[in-house]
């Protein structure tokens, strides 16, 4: 089975703040985060992502995370905007695969709110099998959301070939025996993930 993360690897997602900001149309303004900032952010956002709180919770929480800086409105509108595009050519690589005989699923950090824009991607929606955080309550690079993963498949890891974009996701993964490799989320994905295919004889 090849299974792929989704944002940075399948679609074009904002990596920053300021860039969320730009593309849903918010002033980035400034702020001046406590000591914790990042912490308290990073456990907001796992929360999310693993469904333990609901859009509206996570909207308010981050908005006081950043001293009221942003409303809660403002933080949903750069939310929406952090799927940007598809990355050319996944479309046809993933139709590739499955005429090769191959099945093909998604492993992704997400949240309720990110998963039906996703799954209008072509790719995403072509994919065999879909499974994400917040739909197992798990979160990578936990290990038992690959774990969880081969239950749900029925497969070993040394049976499945998967791509992300964050090392500390691919460090996980090869420690549970998948075959994981590492995609530059800032280059077309398509023909790295095509080379890698190629060099394992699957394509």
């Amino acid at each position: 089975m090849i299974c792929f993360d989704l944002g940075g690897v399948l679609v074009r997602i904002c990596r920053s703040w300021p860039e969320g900001c730009r593309e849903a149309g918010i002033p980035n303004r400034a702020h001046q985060p406590g000591p914790d900032h990042d912490v308290r952010k990073t456990e907001l956002i796992t929360r999310y992502q693993t469904g333990r709180v609901d859009c509206k919770g996570f909207f308010r929480e981050l908005s006081e995370l950043f001293d009221g800086v942003w409303s809660p409105q403002e933080i949903a509108k750069v939310h929406h905007a952090w799927i940007i595009e598809p990355y050319a050519g996944t479309a046809a690589l993933i139709s590739e695969i499955q005429a090769a005989g191959i099945r093909t699923a998604c492993l992704s950090n997400t949240s309720h709110s990110h998963w039906g824009p996703l799954l209008e991607d072509p790719a995403i929606a072509s994919l065999d099998v879909h499974h994400a955080s917040h739909l197992l309550g798990l979160h990578k690079p936990e290990a038992a959301i690959y774990r969880a993963f081969e239950d749900a498949v029925g497969l070993s890891g040394k049976e499945i070939v998967f791509f992300d974009d964050l090392k500390d996701n691919i460090t996980a993964a090869r420690a549970a025996d998948w075959d994981a490799i590492q995609i530059d989320h800032a280059s077309e994905t398509a023909p790295q993930i095509r080379s890698a295919l190629e060099q394992r004889g699957v394509l």
